[in-house]
């Protein structure tokens, strides 16, 4: 995986790259239904003898026209290229999206990006992928384009599981009711979070448990309470318990709180990834300091039995480093 790239435009691609077959979408929180575009990318990449990459767009398309943040996001850009690289791609290309962006016709997509910048192979997208100027590039669009132009074109349906389609709604969804197993069974790897160590109110370090905090989105919409978690500072992975929300204080946008075990050096302003592995309970409002510090043992020792029999739930989960 050494050899992966990353590009934030298609001004100046690498030669390397071009030539690729190309997965192309949003792709928040590359959970299995994505996976199985990104399994089939591989294998025709592999077929044709070209570098397999996904084409992505950042920030999401929708929050560009919500008047307010409006997705509680599964994977940042960041996330993303993490677990493309983890997942033994060539390369990702993260577009910027934004109105002048979404004006771009269809027919210029496929001229400017796929054909002049990356000459591509092969083209896979999902059967609900619209792109360019009132959405007119759907996957018909692009198939006629393919056709005329040389490339190849496959639209695929995402995985189902049980009745309902494996999608990043649902994903959420259980992740704001705290069903960190049931988000992370949809995904096929523990999900996690990056952020900047920023300074809190220090109450964690008089209560005996000092932690790294990272700020929160104001969507953030994660169910406010404990979990047992897995953290990365560089190639150093933590065991840790973790809180979201602060009940018994100002609870207006609290940070995400990370108490690493056995560890006490400074880390602000170091970039830490927080891997969630189980859900332990949901925010409670304590009668003193020293209810709350005695269930913050209890949380401790139960995070610590969690983590000591953790398993990653797959090959990707095992690459993305959490686990030995």
């Amino acid at each position: 995986m050494s050899d992966f790239l990353r590009l934030a435009s298609l001004d100046t691609v690498p030669q390397s790259l071009r030539g690729a077959y190309v997965a192309i979408g949003n792709f928040d929180g590359f959970h299995r239904g994505h996976q199985s575009v990104f399994d089939l990318l591989r294998r025709r990449a592999a077929e044709a003898g070209v570098p397999a990459i996904l084409l992505t767009f950042e920030p999401h398309p929708r929050d560009v026209f919500a008047p307010s943040p409006f997705m509680y996001r599964l994977t940042d850009g960041n996330a993303k290229a993490r677990l493309a690289e983890a997942l033994d791609l060539d390369g990702i290309v993260i577009l910027n999206f934004d109105r002048a962006f979404s004006q771009i016709e269809a027919e210029d997509f496929v001229s400017r990006f796929l054909v002049d910048a990356l000459a591509v192979t092969g083209v896979i997208v999902g059967a609900d992928f619209h792109f360019g100027r009132q959405r007119r590039g759907t996957p018909t669009f692009l198939a006629a384009a393919g056709e005329a132009q040389g490339f190849a074109v496959e639209v695929i349906d995402l995985l189902d599981e049980g009745s309902e389609v494996i999608s990043s709604s649902r994903i959420r969804a259980a992740l704001s009711e705290g069903d960190i197993a049931a988000a992370n069974r949809l995904l096929g790897y523990h999900w996690f979070m990056e952020g900047c160590v920023v300074k809190g109110d220090q109450r964690g370090r008089e209560l005996g448990y000092p932690t790294a905090n990272t700020v929160t989105h104001d969507n953030f919409q994660l169910a406010q309470g404990v979990y047992a978690v897995r953290a990365r500072l560089g190639d150093r992975v933590f065991d840790g318990v973790a809180a979201y929300g602060k009940p018994m204080f100002n609870n207006q946008r609290p940070p995400f709180e990370t108490h690493l075990f056995d560890f006490s050096e400074d880390i602000y302003g170091q970039t830490i990834v927080v891997c969630l592995i189980e859900h332990i309970r949901g925010q409670e409002v304590f009668s003193g300091l020293d209810e709350l510090i005695s269930a913050m043992n209890r949380d401790s020792n139960k995070a610590r039995k969690i983590l000591a029999e953790a398993k990653p739930l797959s090959e990707l989960d095992k690459r993305l480093g959490f686990f030995g």
